[in-house]
C-alpha cells in the first residue's frame, strides 16, 4: 500500500481548514441557531458538526489514503483502554491542579465549561467525548503524524503533530495538558499503527473525565 508524505505545510493547511470549520458551527450556533430555535438549538448544532465531522473527514480521506478501521488487535485495544486510564490519573489527579494554579484564568474558564456541559450534558457528551476525538485523531495521528513520519522521521513528526495537536486547545492548561495527550496518544498510534486504538484511548479518556466533571454538580 502507498504511504502518505506529508509536509508541514500541508498539516498547516488541513489544521486552518479543520479549525475554520469550527468557527463556521459555532458562529451558526451563536447567531442563528439559538435565535431563531432557542429550544432545539443544541440539537440542530450538533447535527451540524456531525454534518461538518463527517464532510472534513471524508474530503481528507479523498486526498489521503486513511483507514480509520485498519490494525486493530486486541492488544491494541487493551493498550487504548490503558491509555485512557492512564491520561484520567496523569493529567486529571496529577498535572492539571498544577496548571490551573499557574494559570488561574484557566480555571475559571473551566468552571464556566462544566456549567456549559450541565446545561446540555447529552449533546455535550457526544461532542466532546465521540466527535470531537473521531475528527482529531483521524486529523492528528492517522494524517499528520503518519505522513509528517514518512516525510521526516517517527521522532520528528511525533513532535510536530502533537504541537499542532496541543494548539486546537485554546485554552492553557487545555493546550499543556493536551500536548502531553498527544505524545503519549503518538506513542500509541506508532505502537499499533491504529488510528482506530487512538480514538478508543481519547473517547475513553473524554469519557471518564467528562462523568468525573460533571458527577459532583447533577447530585448536588
Amino acid at each position: 500500500m502507498e504511504q502518505n508524505t506529508v509536509k508541514i505545510s500541508n498539516v498547516i493547511i488541513w489544521t486552518t481548514i479543520y479549525f475554520g470549520i469550527i468557527l463556521f458551527y459555532t458562529f451558526l450556533d451563536i447567531t442563528v441557531w439559538r435565535k431563531a430555535f432557542p429550544n432545539y438549538s443544541e440539537w440542530i448544532n450538533i447535527i451540524v458538526i456531525m454534518i461538518c465531522t463527517f464532510g472534513f473527514i471524508c474530503l481528507l480521506k479523498s486526498k489521503y489514503k486513511i483507514n480509520i478501521l485498519s490494525n486493530v488487535t486486541l492488544m491494541g485495544i487493551l493498550l487504548a483502554v490503558f491509555c485512557a486510564v492512564l491520561f484520567f490519573l496523569l493529567l486529571d489527579k496529577c498535572l492539571d491542579p498544577i496548571f490551573e494554579s499557574v494559570f488561574p484564568q484557566s480555571e475559571q474558564d473551566y468552571q464556566e465549561t462544566i456549567q456549559n456541559l450541565i446545561k446540555s450534558p447529552i449533546t455535550s457528551l457526544l461532542h466532546v467525548c465521540i466527535i470531537a476525538p473521531i475528527i482529531e485523531e483521524t486529523l492528528m495521528r492517522g494524517f499528520a503524524l503518519e505522513g509528517l513520519k514518512n516525510t521526516y522521521g517517527a521522532i520528528e513528526a511525533l513532535l510536530l503533530s502533537t504541537l499542532f495537536f496541543a494548539l486546537l486547545h485554546f485554552n492553557m492548561v487545555q493546550t499543556l495538558s493536551a500536548f502531553v495527550c498527544g505524545i503519549i496518544l503518538g506513542l500509541l498510534y506508532i505502537k499499533t499503527n491504529s488510528i482506530l486504538c487512538c480514538i478508543i484511548a481519547h473517547c475513553g479518556y473524554n469519557l471518564i473525565s467528562y462523568f468525573t466533571m460533571i458527577y459532583p454538580y447533577i447530585n448536588e
